[in-house]
């Protein structure tokens, strides 16, 4: 299934019902006097999280919701039907703006939550409200109240323990592909994954965690460069990050530069991401031979203290480690 994680929808609440102008017409009933019923409310449009979803990909191809109008009223002061509420299911992180400000009515991170996106009309009053002595026969009533209308924006923020972050090509597919039953595209070219996975890791005792594998990022994401700031959502929601830094004898770039130039991008981009916890993974390292750049970089997280983890994803060295680390953390952090 496509991945979709953001769309722009219409939304459209139901009309009141109209009340009813009638007056008795019973046979031996003098003076039967009005008896108009009240028009039915319009139905509310709700929008609520599933965990049975995963991607927005249904509003790309519908994109206007309206629910239904409330009934007339109708004689014999009979209130008409209300209209059918309207539930829109969305996946478990969508977080829901309006179109026009960019404001954040909700955010529905829970199955189960739910946001009253626009609410149904108030159904009109008939005329057997409006009798009075000086008044015996009204032949007015009310009209139902219209319903609301907006335009919303759906953004979707993957929930996960563990987000895979990193320059393109640094291994993250690779290493999703190898700890979970994930199976995301793998290729010697950068932006190899456009689109972030989801898999989840199982180990021994019913532990499991969920890892998202974060879309390379680049000097200039949070900006839109690249794949951009369309990803970055995504690392708000995970618990904590694992950086991953290919430190193989095929790049010649700095690794400790790599490490900073994106870390620099998710303070830019919310400093709050910075908070997270994070550790830092040097990956290839079977085809790290002189292995200039791993001791630059298992140097750098000696001196400023930050949990290291050399691996290589294909031949499995380092691997039982850095999932023991990753489920600790987890655990710690849950309880």
């Amino acid at each position: 299934m496509q991945f979709v994680d953001y769309s722009r929808i219409f939304v459209k609440s139901g009309h009141g019902g109209k009340g009813c102008v009638s007056f008795r017409r019973e046979k031996y009933v003098p003076r039967g006097g009005p008896d108009g019923g009240d028009g039915g409310k319009g139905g509310d449009i709700l929008i609520k999280a599933t965990s049975h979803l995963n991607t927005l990909i249904d509003f790309r191809y519908k994109r206007e919701y309206k629910a239904k109008d409330g009934q007339n009223g109708m004689g014999k002061k009979m209130h008409g039907k209300n209209g059918d509420d309207l539930i829109i299911p969305v996946p478990a992180g969508t977080v829901i703006k309006l179109s026009d400000s960019g404001s954040v009515e909700a955010d529905l991170v829970r199955d189960g939550d739910f946001f009253t996106a626009v609410k149904g009309g108030r159904g009109g009053l008939g005329n057997s409200h409006f009798a009075t002595p000086a008044r015996q026969v009204p032949r007015f009533a009310q009209p139902g109240e219209e319903g609301e209308e907006k335009w919303l924006i759906l953004e979707l923020k993957l929930l996960a323990d563990v987000g895979l972050i990193g320059m393109p090509n640094a291994g993250k597919s690779t290493l999703i592909s190898v700890i979970s039953s994930a199976k995301p595209k793998i290729a010697d070219y950068p932006f190899t994954t456009l689109t972030p996975n989801l898999g989840v890791v199982k180990l021994a005792g019913y532990m499991s965690f969920v890892v998202a594998d974060i879309p390379g990022l680049i000097e200039g994401a949070h900006k839109g460069a690249g794949l951009g700031h369309q990803f970055l959502r995504h690392v708000e929601r995970t618990s904590m990050l694992l950086h991953l830094v290919d430190v193989s004898d095929i790049v010649n770039a700095d690794p400790v530069e790599e490490l900073k130039k994106i870390n620099n991008e998710l303070g830019l981009y919310s400093p709050k991401l910075l908070e997270k916890q994070q550790a830092v993974v040097g990956t290839k390292i079977d085809i790290a031979v002189d292995k200039k750049r791993l001791y630059k970089l298992t140097k750098y997280c000696k001196d400023n203290s930050i949990d290291f983890f050399p691996i290589s994803a294909v031949t499995g060295k380092g691997i039982k480690k850095i999932l023991s680390y990753l489920a600790a953390k987890i655990e710690e952090k849950n309880n």
